[in-house]
Parts: structure tokens; C-alpha cells; sequence
């Protein structure tokens, strides 16, 4: 069936109520005029490239419920794309809405098609990294040409979203070399497109040739998420000047894609302090007119690794009900290595239950049915009930069974026994003697 619109903000700006925002609607418990009116003012974006067949459609936006992406993709050294399809059905099966395909070695086409095929989560990818894989030639050897062609070829292969650096200039590059951060650049695009301006003296192919960028993206429906390529890799580089001053140029940016109707989010930090994170987002909000915010964490500290699933975690819930609305996972393997199979799986729950912890918080309709079913199963000891509850049921249903009670007292937990303070609460509620010992 054609289409009489370009993009889902084209068709918002025009009236037009598509299918992706009715079944957005519908999950957001929301009426899909009022959805329709978001998207066509950019506070929420539609992910959905309309050669993406087997999307099942979300909406990314603060007055939205917070949605999970999961990096995943294989490297030179873990070349396996079929575990790279496992984690990617097990983090659809945990209830991530969104994967990106970080991929940076082998023949990747075959395998973001196979995504777009059978994924119904978004698709995102960052075009650069494939750039160099797809034409076989070092960095320098690659021309601006080259790097919109890679962002034609994902957007005809039916990615939603490409995340593309397009706020370093050569102002950032004086910026990066005269100025004393500590982690310098962290982004891995960043890093890339700083180094091509490095030999290349060229400024940022992806800032300047925005419009034709602008071009391709409306022409299959592709949302782009702005990277920060400047943002902080540790807590001392936190809200400096180089990274405000990029998100200054992302905010312009912004509003040159909406004016030719391509939806956009905006990439944000990094490595935080707690108490910065707030401002973070008010700052975003401020800069880039209140675009969908795309945050990695923040981890609030520098000093767990084989625990940053955790410290994300903490900054997500933060940084979400502060206005984040679209959190990118971190598993206990960040800084550390590629993720396996057990390390996304901890990841996305952290990510999870960040995002629920947020979106109760923000108080959003619905938001805390669950956790109200939950104390419901709790206060009778239904434990069925609270597995049916959980995030993660499979994990809860496995400690529990592997230190089970004795059978006098087999309705509570081994923790407490018959000292156990529900048991205690409704048998004495019931005017039943309460036996203890």
C-alpha cells in the first residue's frame, strides 16, 4: 500500500494517524491524537524504517514508558554471529525494545539483514564503524562520499535508527588537543570521526553534509540518534565544556532534521556524579528543544567494573525520571570485554528494572500494576503469583528452589521460616495460634 507521507512526523504534521502510532497508542495506554501530536512536535520519535517489515512499533519519549536498547554485534576477536543471534532473541524474550547492531568485523550486511527480517525490536547501527569493513580500506583512505553511502546502504537494508556524530567539528578537534581531559574522546565513532579530520584535515563529513544525510533518512523513514561523541568517559570530564558545547550543536541540528520532517534523539553521557545527572537532563532538554534523550547509563562511578550493569543502573533511574527516555544497557563486561550470553541477560534486567523504577516515579498510568499484583501474591505467600510478577521469573523461581523450607513451613521462605513476619500477620489476623518454635 502506498504511502502519502515520508516520515512518522511527516504524517503527524499532516494529521495523518498511521498504524505505528496506533499500536503505540495502545501500549502507552494513551489516545492516539495526543501521540500524533507529540510526534509531529519531536518530543516523541517512531523508530520504524518502513522497509522494516517485522517491526513490532515503539515510541521513544519521556512521556513515554522508558524503553531498553542492547548493543550487541561481533569484533575481530568473537566472530560468532549465531551467539550474537541467540543474545539477540534472548533480549527480545527479556523485553528489550531496541538492538544495535555494533559490529565491527566480517561480513555484516548478512547479518543486519537477518535482524531487519526476523528482529520485531528497533534497529539502530552506527555507519562508520561499517564503513571501513564494507569498502576493505583503512580510515584515511575512505571519503565523505563513502561514509553516505554506507548510511544509504543500512537505510535500504531497513535500520530505524543510525547513530551518527555529527556535533565534532574542527573547533572540537582544537578543543580535544588544547584542553587537559582526562579521558579525552571514549566514543567509538567519535574516536574514528576525530581521527579521519586528524589525517585527512577535512571538517566532519557528517556535519557538513547534513542535508544530504537529511535526504537519505527521510526517504526511508530513518530516525537518527545524534551521537555525543564528546561525551564523558569519566566522572572528572562530567558537564565540561566540551561536551556542552557539542550538545549546543546537536540542539541545531535538531531542529535542521525537523524541518525536513526526519525525527532525531539525542545521545547523552557517559560517566556522571549522581548529583549532575538531574542538571544533565535539564540541559538537554533546554539545548535540543526537548528531542528524545538517548543515554549509556550514566554510570555514576569509575571503580566497578565486572559491576557496571549496576552503576548504569543507578544513573538510568536518575537520569530517567529526570527525562531520559531511552536507556542503553550496560552489562557487568562494559570496559571489560564482549558481552556473552549470562552478561546481557544481567544487563538488560539492570537496565529493566531501572526504567520500571522511573517510569513509577514519573507516574505514569499503569506503571505500578505489577509491583501492586506483586504485594497482593506477597502478603498471601502465592508464590506462583510473585513468579508470575517478576522481571525475571526464571531467576526467582531458582534460588527459591534451591533453598527451599522444611515442609512445616513450606509456605515461607528459608530466610525466616516460621519466623516469618506474613505467616505471623495472617494467622494472627485469623486468630490462629502462632507457632514459632
Amino acid at each position: 500500500m502506498s504511502r502519502n507521507y515520508t516520515t512518522q512526523m511527516d504524517a503527524a504534521r499532516q494529521g495523518i494517524i498511521t498504524r505505528e502510532m496506533e499500536i503505540v497508542a495502545a501500549k502507552e495506554k494513551m489516545a492516539a491524537e495526543d501521540l500524533r501530536a507529540l510526534v509531529a512536535d519531536g518530543k516523541v520519535a517512531i523508530c520504524a524504517n518502513k522497509n522494516h517489515k517485522a517491526l513490532n512499533p515503539e515510541g521513544v519519549g519521556s512521556m513515554l514508558r522508558t524503553k531498553i536498547n542492547v548493543n550487541l554485534g561481533v569484533s575481530r576477536d568473537c566472530k560468532d554471529y549465531d551467539l550474537e543471534m541467540q543474545k539477540v532473541m534472548s533480549a527480545v524474550d527479556l523485553g528489550a525494545e531496541s538492538i544495535m547492531d555494533l559490529s565491527s568485523h566480517g561480513n555484516t550486511q548478512p547479518f543486519r539483514r537477518k535482524l531487519v527480517a526476523e528482529c520485531p525490536g528497533m534497529i539502530g547501527t552506527v555507519p562508520i564503524y561499517d564503513s571501513v569493513i564494507h569498502y576493505q580500506r583503512d580510515l584515511a583512505e575512505l571519503t565523505a562520499q563513502d561514509f553516505l553511502d554506507v548510511i544509504r546502504l543500512h537505510a535500504e537494508d531497513g535500520v530505524d535508527f543510525v547513530t551518527l556524530h555529527c556535533g565534532i567539528t574542527r573547533d572540537t578537534v582544537r578543543q580535544i588537543r588544547n584542553q587537559s581531559r582526562k579521558m579525552n574522546i571514549v566514543s567509538r565513532g567519535g574516536s574514528l570521526v576525530f581521527a579521519w579530520m586528524s589525517m585527512t584535515g577535512e571538517e566532519n563529513p557528517f556535519y557538513e553534509y547534513f542535508d544530504e544525510i537529511l535526504d537519505i533518512c527521510a526517504e526511508y523513514d530513518v530516525t537518527i540518534s545524534l551521537g555525543d561523541a564528546c561525551r564523558p568517559g569519566c566522572l572528572a570530564d562530567a558537564t565540561d565544556n566540551c561536551q556542552i558545547d557539542e550538545l549546543s550543536r546537536l540542539g541545531e541540528l535538531v531542529e535542521r532534521a525537523w524541518k525536513r520532517n526526519v525525527q532525531v534523539m539525542v545521545e547523552g553521557p557517559g560517566h556522571v556524579p549522581l548529583n549532575q545527572i538531574a542538571a544533565n537532563m535539564e540541559i538537554q532538554k533546554t539545548l535540543c528543544h526537548g528531542a528524545p534523550f538517548y543515554v549509556l547509563g550514566p554510570l555514576v562511578t569509575d571503580i566497578a567494573p565486572g559491576y557496571d550493569h549496576i552503576t548504569a543502573a543507578i544513573g538510568g533511574a536518575v537520569a530517567a525520571m529526570h527525562g531520559a527516555a531511552f536507556l542503553c544497557y550496560v552489562t557487568p563486561a562494559e570496559h571489560l570485554a564482549l558481552p556473552n550470553l549470562d552478561d546481557v541477560r544481567q544487563g538488560i534486567i539492570a537496565s529493566k528494572i531501572a526504567a520500571h523504577a522511573a517510569d513509577i516515579a514519573k507516574g505514569l498510568p499503569g506503571a505500578r500494576e505489577q509491583d501492586d499484583k506483586m504485594a497482593a501474591a506477597r502478603r498471601v505467600l502465592d508464590w506462583e503469583a510473585q513468579f508470575a510478577c517478576a522481571l525475571d521469573a526464571e531467576t526467582a523461581q531458582r534460588i527459591r528452589q534451591s533453598r527451599m523450607p522444611e515442609d512445616g513451613h513450606s509456605e515461607t521462605c528459608s530466610m525466616c521460616g516460621k519466623f516469618c513476619a506474613v505467616r505471623s500477620m495472617n494467622k494472627a489476623l485469623d486468630h490462629e495460634y502462632i507457632d514459632i518454635l
